[in-house]
This record gives structure tokens, sequence and C-alpha cells, in this order.
């Protein structure tokens, strides 16, 4: 056996492991693991470098940006605003707004966590209004928010889409591509079942406390100066107007990364975001994270070791020819693995696996990574998963137990509709 072969399946294990300790920052794990490839020689130097110029390393900052300038525009309170007018006077119907609010915003804001922070104050306010306790509706708000995140093919999905289609050039598996609208096609009937568990099921399992003493988000919140009227309008038309070029960049013959890069740049130029809040829009740490999965990536194809792996694991499932077999593997272990660590960083650790074990097989990879998607954001029952939970936990005064309780039902719910569904409309095998 090679001995390069070896080493990097050995620093492919100690890269899992620490990304599971979690014991220093998951981005350091990954940029140290792209270091010792390339001193070992698994790796060639301009190889571990060619993540920085990745397109998609661009896509994904540069959507970040894009949608910072989103948030501080008077889109989301105007929307929030007018579901808050028209479902006034019921609180079911009220709380049906909410969630539509909150699977919208999910599809353009791709962090759970500020999608909370912006709807749990209005829905606090109607929980008041109404003498019912938070602590019965916030958890489900919360689930929504990340489980609705990446439906629409907006910037989460564009951004996912285009990270996948690098892991298959990278593997050399480049029969196959995915689309942003395939998780449109795959996820729109959470569309129907979040809102029929969040408003009827989850309350029933959700405790009744008191919330004197819940945590008040908007002390926390940072005071930005108002926009000017041009600069509002402007950030509404550029985030928008990104969208629907990315939708179309094909047909436009302009790259995906460009066109991102020029909706962040004009952010900036139009004043809707300042330089600084720019820069602190695009997170380094993923960024950094990305480009160590690739460099990791790149060497497991380069070695061979990627092919081992998959054989490994195509053996571990028989050989299997079944579809839902292969697509329950890929739910259940990022499921159960995203419960101790951000399901981002899951997302990049099992993509690759899945690809060399579909390619192993000779399968069609899409809806197995559909499901590695789908498996990390159905991971809601601890608070590592996401930064959405610890924030949740604090304004509904719930215990990880309560989490358990009111978050079992929709996680076998969500876990048998994704398998039986997603692997009968993108089958792995013909």
């Amino acid at each position: 056996m090679d001995y390069h072969l070896i080493l990097c399946l050995i620093i492919f294990t100690a890269t899992i492991i620490s990304y599971i300790l979690n014991k220093v920052p998951m981005w350091v794990t990954s940029l140290v693991s792209m270091l010792l490839l390339v001193l070992t020689g698994c790796l060639k130097g301009e190889t571990a470098l060619s993540g920085f110029s990745n397109p998609n390393t661009i896509l994904m900052a540069s959507m970040f940006m894009v949608a910072a300038g989103l948030r501080k525009t008077s889109f989301v309170h105007y929307l929030c605003e007018r579901i808050m007018k028209l479902t006034k006077g019921s609180f079911k119907l009220a709380l049906f707004g909410y969630i539509v609010i909150t699977m919208i915003l999910a599809n353009f804001i791709s962090s759970p966590m500020v999608v909370f922070a912006i709807v749990s104050p209005l829905v606090a306010a109607l929980c008041d209004e109404n003498n019912v306790s938070k602590s019965k509706v916030m958890f489900p708000i919360c689930v929504v928010a990340i489980a609705c995140t990446m439906i629409l093919p907006t910037d989460a999905a564009i951004t996912q889409a285009g990270q996948n289609n690098a892991f298959l050039q990278t593997y050399e598996y480049t029969a196959f591509q995915m689309n942003p609208m395939d998780f449109l096609i795959a996820k729109w009937p959470l569309f129907i079942i979040m809102p029929i568990w969040a408003l009827f099921l989850a309350p029933k399992f959700m405790p009744d406390t008191a919330d004197t003493a819940a945590v008040q988000k908007n002390e926390n919140r940072a005071q930005t100066k108002p926009l000017s009227s041009f600069s509002d309008k402007v950030g509404i038309a550029i985030f928008f107007l990104t969208i629907i070029c990315l939708l179309f960049s094909a047909q436009l013959h302009v790259d995906g990364w460009v066109i991102a890069a020029v909706g962040g740049i004009l952010m900036v130029l139009c004043h809707t975001l300042t330089p600084k809040e720019a820069i602190q829009a695009m997170p380094l740490d993923m960024t950094l994270l990305f480009i160590g999965a690739l460099a990791l990536g790149s060497s497991l194809s380069e070695t061979g070791a990627g092919d081992m792996i998959g054989q490994w694991l195509s053996n571990a499932v028989g050989g299997t020819q079944n579809s839902y077999i292969l697509g329950a593997m890929f739910f259940i272990i990022p499921f159960i693995v995203t419960q101790f660590m951000l399901n981002r960083a899951v997302i990049q650790i099992f993509t690759p696996i899945c690809i060399l074990t579909c390619k192993a097989l000779g399968a069609n990879p899409v809806g197995p990574m559909l499901l590695v998607v789908a498996g990390c954001l159905t991971a809601f029952l601890t608070p590592m998963a996401t930064p959405a939970i610890p924030m949740t936990m604090a304004e509904g005064n719930y215990n990880l137990k309560d989490l358990l309780k009111g978050g079992w039902m929709i996680t076998l719910i969500l876990m048998v509709f994704y398998v039986f569904y997603v692997m009968t409309i993108y089958p792995a095998f013909a």
C-alpha cells in the first residue's frame, strides 16, 4: 500500500476526530489538515492554494455580503409589519403569519439564528398580548427557521449547490451536477409539513412555563444608523437582482461568482453596507473550513484514499443497489453527528464521503447529497448543532429535556419523509 495513501487516511481520520471533539476551532483543524497534507507530500502546494481562488469560495463569501445588505434594509421589517396587520385578532392566525414569515426569511437569510432573532420579539409580543406562554411556541418557530433553510433557490441553495459541484469536480465525478432548483424539488413539502406541526402538534409537547425571566434580545442588538431612502431601496433591488441573475447565469453567460461579487460590491458602493460591515459579513471561519475541506478532498482523490473510503462504505451497506438504504445512511449519520457539531461543518465533512461512496457504487449522488443537507438541517435536539438553539433555550426557558420532548415527533416525520420522498424522485440507481 502506498505510504501517501496511508498518511492521507491518517490525516483524514485525525481531522474527523478533531472536528467531533471540537477542542480547537474547526477552521483551524481544516487549515492544519491542509498544511499536513502538503508537508507529507499527499497534496501539491498549488492544489492546496487553489481553494482560495475556487469560484465557489468567492461565491460563498460574496453571498454572505449580499445577504447582510438585505438585513439592513426595510424589507424584513415591512414584511413582518404587513403580516401582523393581516392576522390581527386571532392568535392562531397571527402565529401562522409569523410561521410564514419565518419560512420566507429562512430562504433569504441563511442563518437560522438571525431569522429567529428577527421573528422572536414579534412572537413574544403576540404571546404577551394573548396571555400565552412563550415556551409553547418559541422552539417550534426556531425549528421552522432551521428546517426551512435552503428550500427556495436563493443564496443558501445557490451557494450549497456550487459547493457540491466543486466537490464533484474535485472527485472527478462530473457526470452528475446539482442545480439550486433541486433543493426546491426535494424540500417544497416542508412548506406544508412545518406549519401543520408548529401550529397544531408541537405546542402539545412544549412546557407551559413562566416567561418573566426570558432574555430580551433587543438589548443585544447593535445600534446602527438608519439607511437613507436611496440606500434602502437600492439594497433591496440589489439583493433580488443578484438572486435572479444567479438563477439565470447560464443564459446570461456570466459566472455565478462574478454576479455575487458584483452584488456585494454594489451593496457597499450604494452605502447599504459600510466597508467594515461588508468585511464582517463574510464568515472567514466557514470560508477557511471550506477551503480546507476542498484540499482534503483533493488529497483523497490524488492518493486513491478517497476510492478506498468509498469502497469501505459501499461494503458497509453491502454494496447495496437500494436507493432507500443508501439514502437513509446519508440522512441518519449526518443527523446524529450534527447533534454534536455545527451543521455547516457536518455538511462539509459528509458531502465528500457521500460522493466517494456513490462513485464506488456507481450511484447518482444528487439524492444522497440532498439528504446529507436535510439530515444536518433536521438536527435541533441539542444546543450544539446551531447557535439558534441556545438562543431559543434562553427565550423559551427550555432545558435539554424540553428540546427532546418537543422535537422527537418532527424529527421522525422529517426522517421518513426525506428518505422515501427524495430517494423516489432522485433515485441513486437507474
